[in-house]
């Protein structure tokens, strides 16, 4: 099986990025920006890195339309990796630091017996909140919702093209999450795996690995602010592909943000991220209707780039 890790960074290989270009069986590739200190990653050993003009040079419309300065330069890597004939593509953060376990425990590509499955009567789950931290949700989750989050747990047996490892220390939520609980977690293990039969859920970019039928469907939208990936989970989830939760595989030692810019990043996600699925429920098309035209353009090439596969 060929397996592959896409990241994009501005920084220098930090811990992460040098325990992930160490993984045996995986191959790491890193695509980078304009800020990045491009010597840092030309001749490091068991990386494939791809500069700017790189970029440039084989995606010249989609590198356009994505624009630069921009996390969702990844989308580069996604096509990359399965030029190169990946089966499974892992999408992760510099910042998020492996653990031991990291790799092990992959529930894609097979049947799923008995695992956890959570359903509810609204139109989305929250995945956070049946961990022993419910007081907090996953960032993307409809903040209308949160008064309702009531789930009922069951058993089934499934396959999935997604899975989506949680994170120890500092999770993935929502800047007014982070501000009225600055958390640092460690999640219990037990309650893993997990999954819905609701529509919808969020999942990140990450700590997530795919499959290579649902890369290719999955595209990190940007000019979104914050919720470029969020948006793309409940795209693909729209298209019927569904989402297992493992364990924790990664620490996040998060790199410094401004929580009151990311909450000016989140305000889309915050308006629009209910009305969204009431949308994509309807139709997978409708989309359209919440990006900008690059965005949208940048979607269909990237489309058309991976149709030519």
């Amino acid at each position: 099986m060929n397996k592959f890790i896409v990241t994009t960074t501005i920084h220098k290989p930090t811990e992460a990025i040098h325990k992930y270009r160490q993984m045996e069986g995986w191959t790491l590739i890193v695509i980078g920006d304009l800020k990045t200190p491009h010597d840092s990653y030309i001749d490091l050993e068991n990386v494939i890195y791809l500069s700017p003009d790189d970029q440039k040079k084989r995606y010249p419309a989609l590198s356009q339309f994505i624009g630069w300065s921009t996390i969702q330069r990844r989308n580069v890597g996604f096509l990359v990796a399965v030029e190169m004939g990946a089966d499974i593509i892992s999408t992760v953060d510099d910042d998020n630091i492996p653990l031991d376990n990291w790799g092990r425990d992959i529930w894609l590509g097979c049947t799923v017996r008995d695992v956890a499955s959570y359903s509810t009567n609204q139109m989305c789950f929250d995945p956070i909140s049946v961990t022993n931290y419910p007081h907090l949700w996953h960032r993307g989750f409809p903040v209308q919702l949160l008064t309702k989050r009531q789930y009922t747990l069951e058993y089934e047996k499934a396959e999935f093209d997604i899975q989506s490892n949680f994170w120890n220390g500092d999770p993935d939520v929502d800047a007014i999450c982070r501000i009225k609980y600055k958390p640092d977690c460690e999640f219990n293990e037990e309650v893993f795996p997990f999954t819905t039969s609701a529509s919808f859920s969020p999942f990140n970019s990450q700590n997530t690995i795919l499959t290579r039928k649902a890369i290719k469907d999955y595209f990190v939208f940007p000019q979104t602010g914050r919720m470029d990936d969020i948006w793309a989970s409940y795209y693909m989830e729209a298209l019927g592909y569904r989402v297992i939760y493992g364990v924790p595989t990664v620490k996040q030692d998060r790199n410094d943000h401004d929580l009151m810019v990311d909450f000016v990043k989140e305000t889309n996600g915050y308006y629009l991220n209910l009305e969204l699925l009431q949308d994509l429920s309807i139709s997978v098309n409708n989309i359209e209707k919440y990006l900008t035209k690059n965005s949208y353009k940048a979607f269909l090439e990237y489309k058309r780039c991976m149709d030519k596969i």
